[in-house]
């Protein structure tokens, strides 16, 4: 599975959200220290989800970050985050 497949399907499944964008942002950053051949190092999540209410915006970055995983989270070199309930 793609990590962009991966990021999606981990957010789905943890936030429920009602509206979720992934963006795979690597291009932008060819050059640039992370850049990896084929992409998949830079991405720009942008989510609205319930679950966020409430939350301050560290509380909704740790929970997308939970939410992700260790293994997901440092396979990738950026992530880019727009949330709100």
């Amino acid at each position: 599975m793609s990590r962009i497949s991966e990021i999606r399907s981990r957010l789905e499944t943890a936030f429920d959200p009602s509206r979720l964008e992934v963006e795979d942002e690597s291009e932008k950053h060819r050059g640039h220290a992370g850049y990896q051949d084929g992409g998949e190092s830079h991405f720009r999540v942008l989510m609205r989800a319930e679950a966020m209410a409430g939350l301050g915006r560290l509380a909704r970055h740790r929970a997308v970050h939970a939410a992700l995983g260790a293994d997901l989270i440092g396979a990738i070199h950026a992530l880019s985050l727009d949330l709100d309930a």
